[in-house]
């Protein structure tokens, strides 16, 4: 039965395919990929706004009933007290009566209390009045709110503490634009949170004992998508907008071209593109979409360029522009050299890493399916097995990187860019380094006339695990040569040049020839795709 299980999986690894996002039905991939969209503003009343209730100096503060003031006399008079107002609007003050100050702006408090003793005493007494503290109230707080209801507050409150206080405004309900507060019934002021929000402005309003705070239903709501800083769904000022105003909250990317607006009209889908020069003159309303794309990154590509050179890192060229055009661009220094540009591509790391797996996955298959014939030979199977296996794991972790080899004889006009690639240019270079199954691995000095027996010598000499017949010279634009020393003549012709690696490749100690076999092959994909000596088991 084990052995029929392992030729089904084997059945099915061979047939597999793979799949892109266009292979797979719209339906499936929308299951998959679906993620709830969210209304702006949603994570406002997380910050905690109503547990800071602490009393702040506002100059233009409206003294109420019930407040409490410090009054400080000294001089002919002296008196230090702390007195409330009371019900009529009035404070008293020992030897001077009562002060009016219902109405009084908090910067006009001193001068008010100043006023009124000045005309007791003449002269001689210095005044000194503060608020000290403020009247607690109790607020209304109803509407589009996850917990309405009555709250206590102050009166110097933001609006942003009372609605924390009734849980903050229901997500997808209610509204952030449309807030009033109502006293004796009556509108009295209206606040937009988006100003908030976006730009940290928040008009300061003194509430009342028995106000009322009401939000309102969210009426008009639009989708935002793609090329945004803030792709969340917004609520509209009005039932019908320009593309313009909405811009101003959701941060376009510099590179937006053009929006796409999606809407609904007699029951069918209607989808239209415009320039975004049209973001004043085209209006959106409720329920519709907009998709803000850039053709301009789809005739364009990103190219990265690292290494020895006097340019950017990053530039964008027109797409079909070749590695000649390219290269002609960026400037180099006197350290560049110009003989070993390198050139490496998502595209090919990817196919690199796909034939690694695939071998990996087709060496697995084969030791789960190799048999024994005694006990004794079971055991060193499985051992084997066990070996093989931890090489496998750790042999699927290593990313190759994509190396497009450029030789001298490459025609450069006929190498066409792709997005994501990295052109590479390295250091002039008078080092030699060698690693991989020798004594010593190290870096040594270019030697002209050197053979690649001469530098492993200069490392102690081959390891004893080392692969005598796969040893590599991997010349400094990234070719690969393989070179056998076992074989008297096979270096005869190589000509080593400063910048060039040597990596000794491991021999795999293994009974199993197929395996042996795999193994060396993917060692070699390895140290040639990611430039890694691997060791086998």
């Amino acid at each position: 039965m084990r052995y029929i299980l392992i030729f089904i999986l084997l059945i099915n690894s061979a047939f597999s395919i793979d799949l892109t996002l266009e292979d797979i039905p719209a339906k499936v991939v929308k299951k998959g990929l679906s993620k709830k969209k969210t209304y702006f503003g949603k994570n406002l009343f997380q910050g905690e706004f109503k547990k800071n209730s602490q009393i702040r100096y506002t100059a233009d503060y409206i003294i109420n009933i019930g407040d409490e003031i410090s009054i400080k006399l000294w001089g002919s008079y002296n008196y230090i007290g702390k007195v409330k107002v009371d019900t009529q609007g009035n404070i008293f003050i020992p030897k001077v009566g009562t002060v009016h100050i219902l109405g009084v702006r908090n910067k006009n408090l001193e001068k008010k209390v100043a006023n009124s003793i000045n005309r007791v005493f003449n002269s001689n007494v210095s005044v000194y009045a503060n608020l000290e503290g403020y009247q607690p109230i109790s607020i209304f707080v109803t509407g589009a709110v996850n917990k309405p209801g009555l709250y206590m507050g102050l009166s110097s409150h933001s609006i942003l503490q009372l609605l924390d206080k009734a849980g903050g405004i229901v997500d997808g309900e209610g509204s952030y634009r449309n807030i009033v507060i109502l006293r004796n019934n009556r509108i009295i002021k209206q606040l937009d949170l988006y100003q908030f929000l976006v730009n940290g402005r928040l008009s300061l309003f003194q509430f009342h004992d028995g106000d009322v705070i009401r939000v309102d239903t969210l009426k008009n709501s639009i989708d935002i998508s793609g090329e945004v800083q803030r792709p969340y769904i917004f609520e509209l000022s009005a039932k019908s907008v320009p593309v313009g105003e909405i811009m101003r909250f959701i941060l376009p990317k510099p590179t937006v071209t053009h929006f796409i607006i999606t809407k609904w009209e007699d029951g069918v889908e209607k989808i239209k593109k415009y320039p975004i020069e049209d973001k004043y003159r085209i209006y959106v309303k409720n329920g519709e979409k907009i998709r803000f794309v850039s053709d301009y990154l789809k005739n364009n590509l990103t190219i990265t360029i690292d290494g020895e050179h006097g340019n950017l890192h990053t530039v964008m060229v027109k797409k079909g522009e070749n590695l000649k055009d390219l290269l002609s661009k960026i400037i180099l220094t006197p350290l560049s050299d110009a003989n070993a540009v390198q050139l490496y591509r998502k595209s090919i790391a990817l196919k690199q890493k796909q034939l690694i797996d695939a071998n990996l996955k087709d060496l697995e298959a084969r030791v789960m399916t190799t048999g024994s014939s005694t006990v004794e030979e079971a055991k060193i199977r499985q051992e084997e097995s066990a070996l093989v296996l931890n090489f496998i794991k750790r042999a699927s972790k290593v990313q190759p990187k994509g190396q497009v080899i450029i030789n001298k004889a490459t025609d450069l006009n006929s190498v066409i860019l792709e997005d994501g690639d990295r052109v590479f240019i390295p250091k002039k270079s008078h080092i030699i380094v060698v690693e991989g199954e020798v004594s010593l691995p190290n870096a040594q000095t270019f030697v002209p006339n050197y053979s690649i027996k001469d530098y492993i010598e200069s490392c102690g000499g081959y390891s004893p695990r080392a692969n005598h017949e796969k040893v590599l010279l991997v010349k400094k634009n990234g070719q690969v040569i393989t070179y056998n020393a076992k074989s008297w003549w096979s270096d005869k012709e190589l000509k080593i040049e400063a910048g060039d690696s040597i990596l000794v490749l491991g021999k795999v100690d293994s009974k199993n020839i197929q395996i042996t076999s795999s193994v060396t092959q993917i060692l070699y994909q390895i140290a040639v795709g990611a430039a890694v000596v691997l060791r086998a088991f």
